[in-house]
């Protein structure tokens, strides 16, 4: 499925963004994972909230791990909730950039406020990244997103909460080995969570596999968004 690109017109403005508006993830709110070819898994993975797969239908693994929500493999839920993370993808594609990152950045061991931080090709996490402030924070990666194998944290601070986080992510992301992450990770092609790996977010792949191995997965409070 190519993913949608909203108009001009429909673009968040950076300031308002940074100052607290969300981007409508539509139904996608209530899936904790949504892959798009595939959801498969190893272990005993928890995944507080939905899952699903759209548009294919194959999801293995389950049990052994366990979901407390509603499991869709396939069918109009899934397929509308992968049909609103493309658009929201699409509005985080075009939201304008605060700073931008070097080439190849690992941004561990830093401390950040809310923006909107760009890199044009690889983002790395090794150690911890703190994230201090209420407002939002938005990592658009050109590439690959890769958290660090044992030594990886997202610790938040002053007010910094996992809903307001977002990795838009230009290819695929692997969360290492007893990792921790925080915040919604919409990836372009697919999500490999390695053993021990826990997320408070989502985990979204729009054209490609979500891997899972014994993770612990807790969707964030979804927002309400009106007209």
């Amino acid at each position: 499925m190519s993913v949608l690109i909203l108009s001009a017109s429909s673009i968040i403005q950076n300031d308002a963004f940074a100052a607290k508006t969300y981007p409508n993830m539509g139904t996608a709110n209530n899936f904790a994972v949504l892959g798009s070819s595939t959801v498969t898994n190893t272990g005993n993975t928890i995944i507080i909230g939905n899952l699903g797969v759209s548009p294919g239908t194959a999801i293995t693994g389950f049990p052994p791990g366990t979901v407390t929500g509603i499991t869709y493999a396939g069918g109009p839920v899934a397929t509308r909730a992968h049909a609103d993370a493309a658009t929201a993808y699409g509005t985080l594609s075009n939201i304008r950039c605060t700073t931008n990152e070097p080439d190849v950045a690992d941004i561990g061991g830093q401390t950040l406020k809310p923006g909107v931080y760009c890199f044009p090709s690889s983002a790395a996490i090794t150690g911890t990244l703190t994230l201090s402030g209420n407002g939002v924070y938005l990592f658009k990666i050109g590439s690959t997103l890769t958290t660090a194998a044992g030594n990886s944290h997202v610790v938040l601070t002053n007010g910094a909460t996992a809903e307001n986080i977002f990795w838009r992510v230009g290819s695929s992301a692997t969360l290492g080995t007893d990792s921790v992450l925080k915040g919604t990770v919409i990836a372009y092609s697919s999500i490999t969570s390695t053993t021990g790996a826990t997320i408070d977010g989502r985990l979204i792949a729009l054209n490609g596999a979500v891997t899972l191995d014994t993770n612990h997965i807790t969707i964030v409070a979804p927002h309400i968004h009106k007209k």
